[in-house]
């Protein structure tokens, strides 16, 4: 059970990714090996392109889920409220932080709420798998539906961030049976991610047969957990311990590849290090049906709604020119665009 500690365990994930280094240290998402081959003849004009999509039953403007990032304190409730109002100004969809916290302390719960804000909003609510070895279930997941007016459910898988948590919940034996049960149980979608560590093909065909609804592969290359772990540990060993697992994970792009491989015609979420709308329209050409982003608007979301909406509008923009210079003009189009692979490519320094 949470104790009163849960919101400043909040605003601490939200400091340590706002101001210290949670990054990979060499591993990288795996997206600057990939280019467009550039259309000096694209035939067709920038305003015709129509980046719209329907996913999960609703419609998107353009394929981008803002990913889960926080919920159970006042500041990640404002966080969330800024979210939302840019996501239904945008058209976009929004996934919540994990809901156990409102489960547990309803004076929390207002801090999830945020359906008024965003009423056409694709919108889901977050929750830990391995809590359903911890008396978890399916009401909780009906509650947790019902709590948030979420349209669908996501089961986040983190064990490697559980394993360095000081008091985390580590009994993921058995997990995917009680998984299974809840896609048969519970009368809305379910997708399950990873937190930012990646999903690999054998555990994403072990999910497809399980009957998720979707998948957000979320691969390694954006935020590092560890990292975050580390910077919460109370003593030098717990963060020498965590410090080892730095640059552990499958890239974005290996995830995504393996993932698609597994589930050829299962809806995929791409995220994990994603930073620009170029790189929205990689994942789109390498598999993925949306992108979905969370470090990258965190700054963001900690000024205002406007802000996050100009954000949003910069990725957008950038997403339809990408598109334009790549001769795709509508999603469907840019999904069998093929990519070209740099060998040798490296970032310039500096």
């Amino acid at each position: 059970m949470f104790n009163d500690d849960i919101g400043s365990r909040k605003d601490d994930h939200i400091r340590i990714n706002l101001e210290e280094d949670v990054s990979f240290s060499h591993l990288t998402t795996g997206l600057a090996q990939y280019r467009f081959e550039h259309q000096a003849l694209p035939e067709i004009d920038l305003d015709a392109i129509r980046t719209d999509i329907t996913f999960l039953g609703k419609r998107l403007s353009f394929p981008l889920l803002i990913g889960s990032m926080t919920g159970g304190s006042p500041t990640a409730g404002r966080i969330n409220r800024f979210l939302a109002e840019a996501a239904q100004k945008l058209g976009v969809g929004m996934a919540l932080g994990s809901i156990r916290a409102a489960l547990e302390l309803p004076q929390l719960a207002s801090t999830f709420q945020v359906r008024e804000i965003a009423p056409d909003c694709l919108l889901l609510v977050n929750l830990g798998a391995v809590q359903l070895n911890y008396g978890y279930g399916i009401d909780e997941c009906r509650r947790a539906l019902d709590l948030s007016g979420a349209d669908a459910l996501i089961l986040h898988l983190n064990p490697l961030q559980e394993a360095l948590q000081v008091g985390g919940n580590t009994r993921f034996a058995g997990l995917l049976n009680r998984i299974e049960s809840i896609c048969k149980g519970l009368n809305a979608p379910v997708i399950v991610k990873e937190v930012g560590h990646g999903i690999s093909e054998q555990v994403a065909r072990q999910l497809v047969d399980a009957g998720v609804s979707a998948l957000d592969i979320a691969g390694a290359g954006g935020t590092s957990w560890s990292q975050v772990e580390l910077h919460r540990s109370a003593t030098p060993n717990q963060q020498e311990i965590a410090a080892a697992f730095r640059d552990w994970g499958i890239p974005t792009v290996e995830a995504l590849e393996q993932t698609r491989r597994a589930a050829p015609t299962l809806p995929l979420i791409a995220s994990g290090g994603l930073r620009t709308g170029v790189d929205i329209a990689k994942v789109l050409a390498l598999g993925a049906d949306v992108a979905s982003m969370a470090g990258a608007l965190l700054p963001a979301a900690m000024v205002s709604a406007a802000a996050v909406a100009e954000q949003l509008a910069i990725f957008e923009a950038q997403l339809r020119i990408a598109m334009f210079a790549a001769g795709a003009g509508n999603i469907a189009e840019l999904q069998c665009t093929s990519l070209v692979k740099t060998q040798g490519y490296r970032a310039k320094d500096g």
